[in-house]
């Protein structure tokens, strides 16, 4: 059995950048759609025996019709092309408010041919979906309702998600107890995973979100794991068996994505063996995050231009440049000719962080109990880069303080 296995399209991704004129849609959801359309015809092409989709067709719980028409050409093609498909709930697409449709309900109301909406976890059998193949799946499950399935309170509504966890874990097990031993089985869940990394290497640990145990999805009975949620494409049990995989987003959501390559997978499967064949996604777009320390005050505008890729590397990237400098050379940064260097960007972003000298120095000649209290005061305003007629302002407060201070302790 040939599976593709792809996960988090978020195609609404709309947070960046310009409108194509042609088709009127947001060049950044453009980007999203080529990598959708390169796995969609991958499918068809190589016809794949199945198509699962781990979770988050959009950002939003909420999408635009125009971007629910994108979505639905593309999955009705795999319907056309007679593709059994299955289109698991991610957070991203369910309603937070219990009883309203979710963002991909229409392929169910319209029970459109081969294609299965998984809203919650359920055992398929190879009957169910026609080919000699088994599913348990495990879409996204919300805190709330889970509390209002289970009719949790208490104690077990405080450890909602050791409990969500708990009795997850029961039920997959009870699952492939009576699963027929001789037929593939894969498990598919739109979930944290123990152990997995996010895209900035952060490493999920039990917290305050449902996370599936290692052991859960490494049980040796599964044949395969197709997850989604997490972004970074990782194989979460590389030189064992079951895979577990996950492709990660179809393109670069944002900066904590910049150094990592986008995948889908196609999966040979058959009981007992696998072997997952890693799609890299070559055309999406780069996104290039530079930092620069301002060490001197000369030549400010060339070492901000040699922080930055050569221009071909600029050209249709995502860009961004973080400069720290002391804040009195704010006016040494030129703006401008650094925009016109990074001219053929997509997206070109300055973050500007001044600091502040934090520890005021006194001159070597002289010492605390050496000067006045306005004095010192002097000093602080000019250290906080206070300006000149507030200090005046200030000064004069001060004064008044003082002096009140003063006729007080005389009387």
């Amino acid at each position: 059995m040939r599976i593709l296995h792809f996960a988090d399209a978020h195609i609404d991704m709309a947070n960046h950048g310009r409108h194509d004129p042609e088709s009127g849609l947001p060049v950044r959801i453009l980007d999203f759609l080529k990598s959708l359309d390169i796995i969609v015809e991958t499918a068809i092409s190589e016809k794949v025996d199945m198509v699962i989709f781990a979770g988050d067709a959009y950002k939003d719980r909420t999408p635009s019709p125009t971007f629910q028409r994108e979505w639905g050409k593309r999955i009705m093609s795999l319907s056309k092309a007679g593709i059994p498909t299955l289109l698991l709930i991610g957070n991203h697409d369910i309603s937070p408010a219990q009883g309203r449709a979710h963002a991909i309900q229409e392929f169910d109301t319209l029970e459109v041919p081969n294609i299965r909406v998984l809203a919650k976890p359920c055992f398929i059998t190879s009957e169910q979906l026609g080919l000699p193949l088994q599913v348990i799946a495990l879409p996204w499950v919300s805190r709330s309702e889970f509390l209002a399935t289970w009719d949790l309170s208490g104690d077990d509504a405080i450890n909602a998600y050791a409990n969500m966890e708990e009795r997850l874990t029961e039920r997959v097990k009870e699952w492939l107890s009576q699963a027929d031993p001789d037929l593939p089985i894969i498990l598919t869940a739109h979930a944290s995973v123990q152990g997995a990394k996010y895209g900035a290497e952060r490493t999920v640990m039990l917290g305050s979100d449902l996370v599936l145990s290692g052991s859960l999805v490494k049980d040796p009975r599964l044949d395969y794991v197709a997850l989604g949620h997490i972004h970074k494409a990782q194989n979460l049990n590389e030189g064992f068996h079951p895979p577990v995989i996950y492709p990660g987003s179809i393109e670069r959501v944002d900066f904590g994505e910049a150094q990592d390559d986008k995948y889908f997978v196609i999966a040979e499967i058959e009981r007992g063996k696998t072997i997952v064949d890693w799609r890299k996604l070559d055309q999406i777009r780069s996104f290039i995050d530079c930092s620069v320390e301002l060490k001197s005050e000369e030549n400010v505008t060339s070492t901000l231009e040699n922080a930055l890729p050569s221009k071909i590397k600029l050209k249709d990237a995502y860009l961004r440049l973080t400069i720290t400098y002391p804040r009195e050379w704010e006016s040494l940064i030129d703006d401008q000719t650094i925009r016109s260097y990074a001219a053929d960007a997509f997206e070109f972003h300055i973050i500007r962080r001044p600091q502040i000298e934090t520890r005021i120095r006194l001159p070597e000649d002289q010492t605390v109990s050496s000067l006045s209290p306005l004095e010192l005061l002097d000093i602080y305003w000019k250290a906080g880069h206070v300006d000149e007629n507030e200090q005046e302002a200030l000064n004069k407060l001060a004064m008044e303080i003082l002096t009140n201070n003063t006729e007080l302790n005389s009387e």
